[in-house]
């Protein structure tokens, strides 16, 4: 298959969740690497994620499947798996560990992804859930570079350092992009005086 097939596929799964989420009622949300397309960011080639409360998870699978979407169930207990016209879309319910709640599902913008109006996970949130993900198993900024630098003027940088505090690997990353004149120099971390 070509990239450019895949990212066709890709694109036509994105469309046929999202409707069906939309039908569904429950509140959900672009998220991943397409979101962040959808907000500019270079378009991906893996896979496609939503994400939805935990408190839905299983209501939604039920209703993807009512849809006449294959689902399916993977070992790991924070996601589940659609897969539609030859691609593989992943539906989150927790995030980094963490149960998504529907409020979370609040800070999201309504945009036309694909000719297909949905819900958009916010620039600030889908670049902490990224910083957040790194760690000394996964800490590959070469993925998160290009997103921060396209989505910079959406982000509200001084939350993203607040949520982010304590995340070693983060912390470095916004150093990074501050040397780099991606964010606001300011906002690089604070080097303790015994570092000196």
């Amino acid at each position: 298959m070509m990239p450019q097939d895949c990212d066709v596929d890709l694109r036509e799964a994105l469309k046929r969740t999202a409707v069906a989420l939309k039908e569904s009622g429950l509140p959900f949300a672009l998220s991943g690497s397409y979101a962040a397309w959808a907000r500019g960011a270079p378009e991906p080639s893996h896979d496609v994620d939503f994400v939805v409360a935990e408190a839905d998870a299983e209501q939604a699978a039920d209703w993807l499947r009512e849809a006449g979407l294959q689902v399916e169930r993977p070992p790991e207990d924070w996601l589940f798996k659609v897969f539609t016209d030859g691609a593989m879309v992943d539906v989150l319910h927790r995030v980094n560990g963490v149960p998504v709640r529907r409020s979370q599902l609040d800070d999201v913008e309504e945009l036309d992804v694909i000719s297909v109006r949905m819900p958009v996970q916010s620039a600030t949130v889908l670049l902490e859930q990224k910083l957040c993900s790194l760690d000394e198993h996964y800490c590959d900024f070469s993925t998160v570079i290009p997103i921060a630098r396209a989505l910079r003027e959406q982000v509200d940088w001084e939350r993203l350092a607040h949520h982010v505090r304590g995340n070693d690997f983060a912390e470095v990353l916004l150093d990074l992009l501050g040397r780099l004149g991606v964010t606001d120099p300011s906002l690089r971390p604070a080097v303790p005086a015994t570092a000196r």
